[in-house]
């Protein structure tokens, strides 16, 4: 499948050189962006991939446009909806790395299969694509009545649009949790971290959970375990940091939830990127362009097969 990515920032650029270097089912069409002095343009023009600076409109103008079967929007929240539109005219199949989320939302650990044939997903975003799975987890073998999230990220790896979808960050994110992980309510929150040396990102999910057989405690480590072997199989630097904490809740029926819950659960995780293009400290652009691209393999094969 020919594919275009729409956004030469870090994340773009860092999804252009996994199709690149990583992918064996698609082939870059496109890279476009908006400013022609940008590194990810340069790359590509020294990689032999044909770009544009004029945006979607640069795109819809080029050379092949018409062969392109999926486009990546890794620009900002509002700029997708913008480029959404525009596209949709054209019946053009989306990824959207925004947190603009106007598509179902994808999380490929846990509702892969579902969205294949949809125009439009959304990949949520790094935050919730590293700690979703896990929610998603406990939701399989106990009732979760709430989760939230705190993803840390260095500072150097959060590039203009990351900053600027802040607020959509935290929306989108805490979202994905009730509607992809099976939480009851969530909340989610990003730090973006100035330490130097850069740290890679680090994730915590907190969830209360409703336990009250003690074998459901076991069942909770197994699942746990499983789903981040899951991720790790197209994330090869995403790992549990330390074992999983399972402490029992005092309130039977706590002030968050208004629910019966009887045990927190505390994960805490790290995601090493693979270093495509900033080094291995970002492993937030890691996880979210492993993901669209896992994604957009999946709906490759599915059109394939049908074909």
């Amino acid at each position: 499948m020919k594919v275009a990515v729409i956004g030469s920032g870090n994340i773009g650029t860092d999804l252009m050189i996994k199709v690149l270097k990583v992918s064996s089912t698609l082939e870059l069409a496109a890279m476009v962006g908006i400013d022609p002095a940008s590194d990810g343009l340069a790359r590509a023009a020294r990689l032999g991939v044909p770009t544009t600076a004029g945006g979607v409109a640069g795109l819809v103008a080029m050379d092949g446009f018409d062969e392109i079967g999926l486009v990546f929007d890794a620009t900002s929240a509002p700029a997708h909806v913008a480029n959404a539109a525009v596209l949709a005219a054209y019946g053009k199949r989306m990824i959207d790395l925004t947190p603009a989320a106007i598509g179902p939302m994808v999380v490929p650990a846990v509702n892969l299969d579902v969205h294949l044939d949809a125009l439009n997903v959304n990949m949520v975003t790094c935050g919730g694509q590293a700690t979703i799975p896990i929610v998603a987890a406990l939701a399989d073998v106990v009732p979760v009545p709430y989760a939230e999230i705190v993803a840390s990220i260095a500072s150097r790896s959060a590039g203009p649009g990351t900053r600027a979808n802040i607020d959509e960050f935290t929306e989108t994110t805490a979202r994905a949790i009730v509607a992809v992980g099976g939480a009851g309510k969530g909340k989610a929150v990003i730090v973006l971290n100035p330490a130097e040396p850069p740290m890679i990102m680090r994730d915590t999910v907190l969830a209360l959970v409703n336990a009250p057989e003690p074998l459901a405690l076991e069942a909770i480590r197994a699942s746990v375990a499983e789903i981040v072997q899951r991720v790790a199989g197209y994330v090869p630097g995403y790992r549990l940091k330390q074992e999983v904490q399972i402490m029992p809740v005092d309130q039977p029926v706590h002030l968050l939830t208004h629910e019966p819950v009887t045990h927190q659960v505390s994960v805490f995780l790290e995601v090493e990127g693979a270093a495509h293009y900033l080094p291995a400290y970002a492993g937030n652009l890691d996880i979210m362009t492993s993901a669209a691209l896992r994604m957009a393999e999946a709906m490759a094969h599915r059109l394939e097969v049908r074909a």
